[in-house]
Protein backbone atom coordinates (compact mmCIF):
# COMPACT_ATOMS: atom_id res chain seq x y z
CA UNK A 1 0.00 0.00 0.00
CA UNK A 2 1.65 3.04 -1.10
CA UNK A 3 1.94 5.34 2.23
CA UNK A 4 2.92 9.10 3.35
CA UNK A 5 3.93 9.31 6.42
CA UNK A 6 4.52 13.08 7.77
CA UNK A 7 6.13 13.64 11.18
CA UNK A 8 4.86 16.60 12.64
CA UNK A 9 7.58 16.76 15.94
CA UNK A 10 7.82 20.48 15.12
CA UNK A 11 3.95 20.76 14.36
CA UNK A 12 2.81 22.18 11.04
CA UNK A 13 2.46 24.95 8.46
CA UNK A 14 1.51 25.65 5.01
CA UNK A 15 4.40 26.53 3.72
CA UNK A 16 6.27 23.13 5.20
CA UNK A 17 3.56 20.95 4.27
CA UNK A 18 4.03 22.18 0.76
CA UNK A 19 7.81 22.28 0.45
CA UNK A 20 8.08 18.44 2.61
CA UNK A 21 6.05 17.24 -0.21
CA UNK A 22 7.60 19.09 -3.32
CA UNK A 23 10.63 16.71 -2.46
CA UNK A 24 9.01 14.12 -2.98
CA UNK A 25 8.03 14.64 -6.60
CA UNK A 26 11.02 13.96 -9.37
CA UNK A 27 10.81 17.42 -10.99
CA UNK A 28 9.86 20.38 -8.06
CA UNK A 29 11.70 23.15 -10.39
CA UNK A 30 8.84 22.06 -12.61
CA UNK A 31 5.68 21.87 -10.17
CA UNK A 32 7.29 25.30 -9.09
CA UNK A 33 6.77 26.29 -13.01
CA UNK A 34 3.33 25.26 -12.89
CA UNK A 35 2.40 26.36 -9.25
CA UNK A 36 3.47 30.03 -10.77
CA UNK A 37 1.35 29.37 -14.12
CA UNK A 38 -2.25 29.36 -12.18
CA UNK A 39 -2.71 32.41 -12.73
CA UNK A 40 -2.65 33.54 -9.06
CA UNK A 41 -2.49 37.72 -9.56
CA UNK A 42 0.28 39.02 -8.20
CA UNK A 43 1.92 35.98 -6.91
CA UNK A 44 5.47 34.68 -6.86
CA UNK A 45 6.56 31.21 -5.59
CA UNK A 46 10.28 30.68 -5.27
CA UNK A 47 11.90 27.51 -3.40
CA UNK A 48 15.59 27.40 -1.89
CA UNK A 49 17.59 24.69 -0.20
CA UNK A 50 18.25 25.87 3.65
CA UNK A 51 20.10 24.20 6.77
CA UNK A 52 18.54 23.63 9.94
CA UNK A 53 20.46 22.06 13.16
CA UNK A 54 23.00 20.60 10.08
CA UNK A 55 19.51 19.34 8.07
CA UNK A 56 19.43 20.55 4.39
CA UNK A 57 15.90 21.05 3.28
CA UNK A 58 13.62 22.76 0.70
CA UNK A 59 12.11 26.15 2.09
CA UNK A 60 8.56 27.34 0.04
CA UNK A 61 8.61 31.18 -0.07
CA UNK A 62 5.55 33.13 -1.98
CA UNK A 63 5.93 36.68 -2.77
CA UNK A 64 3.19 39.16 -3.25
CA UNK A 65 3.92 41.56 -5.77
CA UNK A 66 7.83 40.83 -5.18
CA UNK A 67 7.38 41.49 -1.22
CA UNK A 68 7.23 38.07 0.94
CA UNK A 69 4.54 37.45 2.92
CA UNK A 70 4.42 35.61 6.50
CA UNK A 71 2.43 32.86 7.44
CA UNK A 72 1.95 34.94 10.94
CA UNK A 73 -1.44 35.98 12.30
CA UNK A 74 -0.70 39.31 11.83
CA UNK A 75 -1.77 40.58 8.84
CA UNK A 76 -4.42 42.45 8.42
CA UNK A 77 -5.60 41.38 4.90
CA UNK A 78 -9.17 40.02 5.62
CA UNK A 79 -11.04 37.16 3.37
CA UNK A 80 -14.31 36.00 3.14
CA UNK A 81 -14.91 32.24 2.09
CA UNK A 82 -16.89 34.40 -0.95
CA UNK A 83 -13.54 35.76 -2.00
CA UNK A 84 -11.77 32.12 -1.45
CA UNK A 85 -14.65 30.77 -3.38
CA UNK A 86 -13.98 33.23 -6.11
CA UNK A 87 -10.08 32.32 -6.59
CA UNK A 88 -10.39 28.82 -6.39
CA UNK A 89 -13.16 29.41 -9.22
CA UNK A 90 -10.62 30.82 -11.76
CA UNK A 91 -7.63 28.48 -10.77
CA UNK A 92 -6.42 26.43 -13.66
CA UNK A 93 -6.37 23.02 -11.53
CA UNK A 94 -8.38 20.12 -12.02
CA UNK A 95 -12.07 19.88 -10.34
CA UNK A 96 -11.28 17.63 -8.08
CA UNK A 97 -8.59 19.39 -6.63
CA UNK A 98 -10.66 22.50 -6.17
CA UNK A 99 -13.01 20.60 -4.09
CA UNK A 100 -10.13 19.61 -1.70
CA UNK A 101 -8.78 23.35 -1.79
CA UNK A 102 -12.70 24.23 -1.05
CA UNK A 103 -12.78 20.95 1.64
CA UNK A 104 -9.90 22.66 3.42
CA UNK A 105 -11.06 26.63 3.86
CA UNK A 106 -14.48 24.99 5.40
CA UNK A 107 -12.06 22.96 8.14
CA UNK A 108 -10.98 26.82 8.73
CA UNK A 109 -14.35 28.86 8.08
CA UNK A 110 -15.90 26.34 10.70
CA UNK A 111 -13.50 26.84 13.34
CA UNK A 112 -13.28 30.60 12.99
CA UNK A 113 -17.14 30.42 13.10
CA UNK A 114 -17.47 28.54 16.32
CA UNK A 115 -14.44 30.54 18.00
CA UNK A 116 -15.78 34.02 17.14
CA UNK A 117 -19.45 33.30 17.41
CA UNK A 118 -20.26 34.09 13.68
CA UNK A 119 -21.95 32.55 10.97
CA UNK A 120 -19.56 31.18 8.54
CA UNK A 121 -20.83 33.85 5.90
CA UNK A 122 -19.41 36.23 8.35
CA UNK A 123 -16.44 34.92 8.57
CA UNK A 124 -12.89 36.88 7.78
CA UNK A 125 -10.17 35.12 7.30
CA UNK A 126 -7.09 36.70 9.17
CA UNK A 127 -3.97 34.15 8.49
CA UNK A 128 -5.60 31.64 6.14
CA UNK A 129 -7.11 34.93 4.63
CA UNK A 130 -3.93 35.95 2.53
CA UNK A 131 -2.58 35.16 -0.43
CA UNK A 132 0.54 32.66 0.54
CA UNK A 133 -2.06 30.70 2.38
CA UNK A 134 -3.85 30.31 -0.52
CA UNK A 135 -1.00 28.89 -2.67
CA UNK A 136 -0.22 26.59 0.43
CA UNK A 137 -3.51 25.48 0.46
CA UNK A 138 -3.41 25.22 -3.54
CA UNK A 139 0.11 23.51 -3.53
CA UNK A 140 -0.51 21.02 -1.23
CA UNK A 141 -3.91 19.60 -2.54
CA UNK A 142 -2.02 19.48 -6.14
CA UNK A 143 0.74 17.75 -4.33
CA UNK A 144 -1.65 15.22 -2.64
CA UNK A 145 -3.47 14.70 -6.23
CA UNK A 146 0.33 14.08 -7.93
CA UNK A 147 1.70 11.88 -5.32
CA UNK A 148 -1.70 10.06 -5.06
CA UNK A 149 -0.78 8.02 -1.81
CA UNK A 150 -3.62 5.18 -0.42
CA UNK A 151 -3.13 6.10 2.81
CA UNK A 152 -1.72 9.40 4.62
CA UNK A 153 -0.12 8.84 8.28
CA UNK A 154 1.02 11.06 10.49
CA UNK A 155 2.51 11.44 13.83
CA UNK A 156 0.97 13.15 16.91
CA UNK A 157 0.88 17.31 16.30
CA UNK A 158 3.65 19.41 18.54
CA UNK A 159 1.60 22.48 18.88
CA UNK A 160 3.78 24.51 20.64
CA UNK A 161 3.41 26.37 23.62
CA UNK A 162 3.06 29.94 25.37
CA UNK A 163 1.24 32.67 23.18
CA UNK A 164 0.79 33.97 19.91
CA UNK A 165 -0.07 37.76 18.59
CA UNK A 166 -2.91 37.80 16.69
CA UNK A 167 -5.52 40.07 14.88
CA UNK A 168 -7.37 40.08 17.92
CA UNK A 169 -5.06 40.77 20.63
CA UNK A 170 -2.46 37.83 22.68
CA UNK A 171 -4.04 34.15 22.28
CA UNK A 172 -2.55 31.25 23.83
CA UNK A 173 -1.23 28.39 21.78
CA UNK A 174 -2.54 26.69 19.94
CA UNK A 175 -4.73 29.58 18.66
CA UNK A 176 -8.29 28.81 19.36
CA UNK A 177 -9.08 28.12 15.50
CA UNK A 178 -6.34 25.74 15.64
CA UNK A 179 -7.25 24.23 18.81
CA UNK A 180 -10.43 23.74 17.23
CA UNK A 181 -9.84 22.22 14.42
CA UNK A 182 -7.09 19.69 15.92
CA UNK A 183 -9.73 17.97 17.76
CA UNK A 184 -9.85 14.44 17.74
CA UNK A 185 -6.45 14.87 16.79
CA UNK A 186 -3.82 13.67 19.50
CA UNK A 187 -1.06 16.93 20.09
CA UNK A 188 1.14 17.82 22.56
CA UNK A 189 3.52 20.74 24.07
CA UNK A 190 6.48 21.39 25.18
CA UNK A 191 9.27 23.48 25.86
CA UNK A 192 9.45 25.29 22.25
CA UNK A 193 7.70 28.70 22.63
CA UNK A 194 6.10 29.75 19.73
CA UNK A 195 2.80 28.77 17.60
CA UNK A 196 4.38 25.40 15.81
CA UNK A 197 0.70 24.17 14.27
CA UNK A 198 -0.80 27.04 12.23
CA UNK A 199 -5.02 27.05 11.06
CA UNK A 200 -3.36 25.98 7.45
CA UNK A 201 -1.06 23.47 9.00
CA UNK A 202 -3.90 21.99 11.09
CA UNK A 203 -6.78 21.97 8.65
CA UNK A 204 -4.55 20.25 5.91
CA UNK A 205 -3.30 17.92 8.10
CA UNK A 206 -7.17 17.43 8.99
CA UNK A 207 -8.08 16.66 5.92
CA UNK A 208 -5.54 14.76 4.53
CA UNK A 209 -5.01 12.28 7.04
CA UNK A 210 -6.01 9.03 6.95
CA UNK A 211 -5.04 8.43 10.82
CA UNK A 212 -2.62 9.89 13.10
CA UNK A 213 -0.32 7.56 15.28
CA UNK A 214 3.27 6.48 14.97
CA UNK A 215 5.40 5.31 12.10
CA UNK A 216 4.05 2.32 10.56
CA UNK A 217 6.54 -0.26 9.17
CA UNK A 218 7.32 0.85 5.97
CA UNK A 219 9.72 0.07 3.29
CA UNK A 220 10.40 4.13 2.49
CA UNK A 221 11.82 5.17 -1.14
CA UNK A 222 11.30 9.04 -0.97
CA UNK A 223 11.97 11.35 2.32
CA UNK A 224 11.18 15.03 1.41
CA UNK A 225 12.36 17.52 4.57
CA UNK A 226 9.80 20.97 4.55
CA UNK A 227 11.60 24.37 6.31
CA UNK A 228 10.10 26.50 8.66
CA UNK A 229 11.69 30.24 8.66
CA UNK A 230 12.12 30.31 12.21
CA UNK A 231 14.83 28.88 14.12
CA UNK A 232 14.15 26.61 16.98
CA UNK A 233 16.81 24.72 19.26
CA UNK A 234 15.25 21.52 17.10
CA UNK A 235 14.93 21.42 13.58
CA UNK A 236 12.33 23.45 12.26
CA UNK A 237 10.45 20.88 9.57
CA UNK A 238 8.25 18.71 8.76
CA UNK A 239 9.66 15.08 7.05
CA UNK A 240 7.68 13.43 4.94
CA UNK A 241 8.05 9.75 3.78
CA UNK A 242 6.64 7.68 0.75
CA UNK A 243 7.09 4.22 0.70
CA UNK A 244 4.95 0.84 0.51
CA UNK A 245 3.51 -0.93 3.99
CA UNK A 246 1.90 -4.08 4.47
CA UNK A 247 -1.42 -4.03 5.48
CA UNK A 248 -1.54 -4.81 9.86
CA UNK A 249 -5.07 -6.07 9.76
CA UNK A 250 -7.90 -3.92 11.74
CA UNK A 251 -9.57 -5.11 15.03
CA UNK A 252 -13.38 -5.87 14.34
CA UNK A 253 -15.66 -6.52 17.01
CA UNK A 254 -18.21 -9.82 16.71
CA UNK A 255 -21.21 -9.64 18.96
CA UNK A 256 -23.71 -12.87 19.44
CA UNK A 257 -26.57 -13.81 20.55
CA UNK A 258 -29.07 -17.12 20.50
CA UNK A 259 -32.73 -16.74 20.14
CA UNK A 260 -35.32 -19.38 19.72
CA UNK A 261 -38.66 -17.52 19.68
CA UNK A 262 -38.39 -15.21 16.91
CA UNK A 263 -40.21 -16.12 13.19
CA UNK A 264 -37.20 -15.89 10.31
CA UNK A 265 -39.14 -12.93 8.76
CA UNK A 266 -38.04 -11.30 12.21
CA UNK A 267 -34.59 -12.21 11.94
CA UNK A 268 -34.34 -11.35 8.13
CA UNK A 269 -36.00 -7.34 9.25
CA UNK A 270 -32.87 -7.61 12.52
CA UNK A 271 -30.43 -8.11 10.00
CA UNK A 272 -31.26 -5.69 7.18
CA UNK A 273 -31.76 -2.84 9.77
CA UNK A 274 -28.46 -4.42 11.62
CA UNK A 275 -26.88 -3.47 7.85
CA UNK A 276 -28.10 -0.37 7.35
CA UNK A 277 -26.74 0.71 11.04
CA UNK A 278 -23.48 -0.31 9.65
CA UNK A 279 -22.21 -3.83 10.45
CA UNK A 280 -19.63 -5.32 8.22
CA UNK A 281 -21.52 -8.72 8.32
CA UNK A 282 -24.63 -10.35 9.36
CA UNK A 283 -24.81 -13.71 9.04
CA UNK A 284 -26.99 -16.95 11.04
CA UNK A 285 -25.82 -20.23 11.92
CA UNK A 286 -28.83 -23.12 13.00
CA UNK A 287 -27.77 -24.60 16.67
CA UNK A 288 -29.45 -26.55 19.34
CA UNK A 289 -30.93 -24.86 22.29
CA UNK A 290 -32.07 -26.04 26.04
CA UNK A 291 -34.79 -28.00 26.00
CA UNK A 292 -34.00 -29.64 22.52
CA UNK A 293 -35.49 -26.42 21.04
CA UNK A 294 -33.75 -25.31 17.26
CA UNK A 295 -32.51 -22.03 17.50
CA UNK A 296 -30.77 -19.37 15.62
CA UNK A 297 -27.08 -17.98 16.56
CA UNK A 298 -26.70 -14.27 15.08
CA UNK A 299 -23.58 -13.23 14.50
CA UNK A 300 -22.50 -9.29 13.80
CA UNK A 301 -19.26 -8.28 12.89
CA UNK A 302 -18.40 -4.62 13.05
CA UNK A 303 -15.83 -1.72 13.73
CA UNK A 304 -15.26 -0.79 17.12
CA UNK A 305 -16.34 2.07 17.69
CA UNK A 306 -19.81 1.07 16.25
CA UNK A 307 -20.22 -1.47 18.60
CA UNK A 308 -22.48 0.54 21.17
CA UNK A 309 -24.96 1.10 17.91
CA UNK A 310 -25.07 -2.14 16.92
CA UNK A 311 -25.70 -3.55 20.94
CA UNK A 312 -28.90 -1.08 20.90
CA UNK A 313 -29.95 -3.22 17.56
CA UNK A 314 -29.91 -5.89 18.41
CA UNK A 315 -31.72 -5.27 21.40
CA UNK A 316 -34.59 -3.16 19.77
CA UNK A 317 -34.76 -6.11 16.73
CA UNK A 318 -34.72 -9.28 18.10
CA UNK A 319 -35.72 -10.96 21.24
CA UNK A 320 -32.76 -11.57 23.09
CA UNK A 321 -31.54 -10.73 26.72
CA UNK A 322 -27.91 -10.80 26.31
CA UNK A 323 -25.33 -10.53 23.94
CA UNK A 324 -21.74 -11.89 23.58
CA UNK A 325 -18.49 -9.68 22.55
CA UNK A 326 -15.14 -10.92 21.22
CA UNK A 327 -12.55 -8.98 19.76
CA UNK A 328 -10.41 -10.37 16.43
CA UNK A 329 -7.65 -9.09 13.93
CA UNK A 330 -8.98 -8.84 10.43
CA UNK A 331 -6.96 -9.02 7.74
CA UNK A 332 -8.18 -7.59 3.99
CA UNK A 333 -7.23 -7.19 0.70
CA UNK A 334 -7.46 -3.65 -0.72
CA UNK A 335 -10.30 -3.17 -2.69
CA UNK A 336 -11.28 -1.35 -5.64
CA UNK A 337 -14.20 -1.17 -8.39
CA UNK A 338 -13.55 -0.24 -12.16
CA UNK A 339 -15.94 -0.36 -15.22
CA UNK A 340 -14.97 -2.21 -18.26
CA UNK A 341 -16.52 -1.52 -20.96
CA UNK A 342 -17.87 -4.40 -23.28
CA UNK A 343 -20.26 -5.30 -26.19
CA UNK A 344 -23.09 -5.48 -23.32
CA UNK A 345 -22.33 -1.80 -21.90
CA UNK A 346 -19.94 -0.72 -18.85
CA UNK A 347 -20.02 -3.49 -16.93
CA UNK A 348 -18.10 -3.08 -13.01
CA UNK A 349 -15.57 -5.48 -11.86
CA UNK A 350 -14.28 -5.44 -8.17
CA UNK A 351 -9.86 -5.68 -8.01
CA UNK A 352 -8.69 -7.20 -4.90
CA UNK A 353 -4.84 -7.07 -4.58
CA UNK A 354 -2.47 -7.36 -1.27
CA UNK A 355 0.40 -10.03 0.19
CA UNK A 356 1.13 -10.78 -3.27
CA UNK A 357 -2.60 -12.07 -4.61
CA UNK A 358 -4.70 -10.16 -7.12
CA UNK A 359 -8.37 -10.84 -7.78
CA UNK A 360 -10.82 -9.96 -9.74
CA UNK A 361 -14.87 -10.27 -10.17
CA UNK A 362 -17.37 -8.86 -12.25
CA UNK A 363 -19.99 -7.36 -10.28
CA UNK A 364 -23.54 -10.45 -10.45
CA UNK A 365 -25.69 -7.53 -10.91
CA UNK A 366 -24.85 -5.90 -13.60
CA UNK A 367 -24.10 -9.47 -15.32
CA UNK A 368 -27.71 -10.62 -14.81
CA UNK A 369 -28.47 -7.28 -16.17
CA UNK A 370 -26.61 -7.37 -19.79
CA UNK A 371 -28.26 -11.11 -19.67
CA UNK A 372 -31.18 -10.00 -19.54
CA UNK A 373 -30.83 -7.52 -21.91
CA UNK A 374 -29.38 -9.53 -24.25
CA UNK A 375 -31.46 -12.37 -23.74
CA UNK A 376 -28.29 -14.96 -22.41
CA UNK A 377 -26.92 -16.45 -20.06
CA UNK A 378 -25.30 -15.41 -16.92
CA UNK A 379 -22.38 -17.68 -17.60
CA UNK A 380 -22.70 -17.30 -21.75
CA UNK A 381 -22.20 -13.31 -20.94
CA UNK A 382 -18.74 -14.25 -18.89
CA UNK A 383 -17.67 -16.09 -21.18
CA UNK A 384 -17.44 -13.47 -23.69
CA UNK A 385 -16.34 -10.87 -22.12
Amino acid sequence: MKTLYLDCNMGAAGDMLTAALLELLPDPDGFIEELNALGIPGVTIEKEQVSKCGIDGTHVAVKINGVEEEESMHTHHHSGMHDIKHIVHHLSVPDRVKKDILAVYALIAEAESHVHGVPVTEIHFHEVGTMDAVVDVTAVSLLMDRIAPDQVIASPVHVGSGQVKCAHGILPVPAPATAHILRDVPVYGGEIQGELCTPTGAALLKYFVTKFCSMPVMKTTDIGYGMGKKDFSAANCIRAMLGETESAGDIIVELNCNVDDMTGEAIGFAMEELFAAGALEVYTIPIGMKKSRPGTLLCVMCRPEDKEKMVKQLFLHTTTIGIRESSFRRYTLDRSVETVQTPYGGIRRKVSTGYGVTRQKYEYEDLAKAARDNDLSVSQILSRL
